[in-house]
């Protein structure tokens, strides 16, 4: 049961993804100080599909041994469905698309990258490893 939420869990949270950028950019939520506001929601950038990226991996850890060169694979998906949302945000009443957020959309994944191969392929972190190692008996 485990496995299939964690193969699941990736294309909800691209739609939530997806839904949430449809939206004006305060339909959520709206701080009251306009700059704590901007800054919380510039700084989801780098996160957002980070988190894109971590659950990818959770899934193919549950579908059999991943490798490095599927690991890269996913996080060149999470950057391209970065890509992808920036686009579609352009084509989205009051919300934007820049360079720079498509940027920070793939600096997140690269930070997640990096720790996530260094845990698995080169022994580092090694609380991650076990973690990770953990996730993918879950079949």
């Amino acid at each position: 049961m485990v496995k299939w939420i964690l193969r699941v869990l990736p294309v909800l949270y691209m739609a939530l993804i997806w839904v949430l950028s449809s939206m004006p950019a305060d339909a959520v939520v709206e701080l009251p100080d306009l700059a704590v506001d901007r800054f919380i929601k510039e700084s989801m950038h780098l996160i957002e599909f980070g988190i894109l990226y971590v659950l990818l991996v959770l899934a193919a850890l549950t579908a059999g041994k991943l490798t490095p060169g599927v690991n890269i694979l996913l996080a060149l998906f999470a950057c391209l469905y970065g890509i992808i949302d920036e686009i579609h945000q352009s084509f989205v009443p009051y919300r934007s698309a820049t360079l720079i957020d498509a940027v920070k959309d793939m600096t997140g994944v690269a930070v997640c990258w990096y720790f996530i191969s260094r845990a698995l392929f080169y022994g580092k972190f090694k609380r991650l490893g076990k973690l990770l190692g953990f996730v993918s008996r879950a079949k």
